[in-house]
C-alpha cells in the first residue's frame, strides 16, 4: 500500500434515501481507523438525497448521482471507482456496529497475513435504529466456498473482500446478485477469517427484504448452478423445516407473553 492506496473502499449505493443515508455516512465518518475511501453511488435521487451528499463532501469521499439500471448496476459503478485493497459494501440505512469496526478489520488483516475475506456477524435493525435481533443465519467460524450451499451465511455488508479478485455483479439477477457475487469471491479466496463479533447493523427493510419471494427464487437458481440441482432441492426441504421451527418459536413466545 501507498499513501495513494487506501486499505478499504467503502461503497454505498442509494436512491431516494434521504431518510437513511445520513445514518450510514455518520457511521463511516465516526470510524477511528481512517485509511479508507468512501464512494457513494446515487441513482439520480429526486428527494433530498443530493443535498445530503453535498453537505457530506470531504476529503476521501466521492459521490456520483446519475441514473442507473438498479442496485447491482450501481454497485458495479462503485467497483469501477474503488482503489482500496479491500471492498466493503455498506448501503444506505446500514451502518457499522460501532466506531472500531474498520480498526478491527485492519488488525485482523495484519495479524493473519492479508486474508481474502474478513467477516463478522450481523444484527437486524429497524429504520428508527431499534434492534430486531440477529440474522437467522449465523456466520460460521470456518468459511469456505462450500459454506454458501447452506444459504447466505454471511451478510454481504458484514465482510471486507480483497478487491483484486472481486468480480462485477451479475445484473441478470435483480435481487440476489450479492449471493452470486460472494460465492464467486469464495471460489478465489482460500483464506477467510472471522473477527468473531458483530460488525454490521443491517436495515431489515432493504430491497431484498421487500422482494423476499423473488429473491428466494433467484437464490435457488444460483445455488443450483454452483452446488447442483438435486442437492439444492434436498437442502430446501431442510430450509423449509427450519423456517417452520422459527415460526413455531415466535408463536410460542407470543402465547407466553
Amino acid at each position: 500500500m501507498t499513501d495513494m492506496t487506501p486499505l478499504f473502499s467503502i461503497i454505498t449505493v442509494c436512491y431516494n434515501a434521504a431518510v437513511d443515508l445520513s445514518r450510514t455516512i455518520a457511521s463511516v465518518d465516526s470510524q477511528t481507523f481512517k485509511d479508507y475511501e468512501h464512494i457513494i453511488i446515487d441513482g439520480a435521487s429526486t428527494d433530498a438525497t443530493p443535498e445530503i451528499l453535498k453537505a457530506s463532501e470531504r476529503s476521501g469521499r466521492v459521490y456520483v448521482s446519475e441514473p442507473d439500471n438498479g442496485i447491482y448496476d450501481a454497485m458495479n459503478k462503485g467497483l469501477g471507482r474503488a482503489t482500496g485493497e479491500y471492498l466493503i459494501f455498506l448501503n444506505a440505512g446500514d451502518k457499522f456496529h460501532n466506531d472500531n469496526i474498520l480498526s478491527l478489520y485492519a488488525e485482523t488483516i495484519a495479524d493473519y497475513g492479508e486474508p481474502g475475506i474478513v467477516y463478522g456477524q450481523t444484527i437486524l435493525v429497524e429504520r428508527n435504529g431499534s434492534v430486531v435481533g440477529p440474522r437467522h443465519l449465523t456466520a460460521p467460524e470456518d468459511l469456505t466456498y462450500r459454506s454458501f450451499s447452506r444459504g447466505m451465511l454471511v451478510c454481504h455488508q458484514a465482510m471486507a473482500v480483497m478487491r483484486r479478485f472481486a468480480p462485477l455483479y451479475d445484473t441478470r439477477y435483480r435481487f440476489s446478485a450479492d449471493y452470486d457475487w460472494v460465492i464467486k469471491c469464495l471460489q478465489h479466496s482460500r483464506h477467510n477469517i472471522s473477527v468473531g463479533e458483530v460488525v454490521c447493523d443491517y436495515l431489515s427493510e432493504g430491497v431484498t427484504t421487500a422482494n423476499h419471494r423473488a429473491s428466494l427464487i433467484e437464490r435457488f437458481r444460483i445455488m443450483s448452478h454452483y452446488y447442483g440441482f438435486i442437492p439444492t432441492v434436498a437442502r430446501h426441504f431442510g430450509f423449509a423445516l427450519r423456517a417452520l421451527r422459527r415460526k413455531s418459536k415466535k408463536r410460542n413466545k407470543i402465547d407466553i407473553i
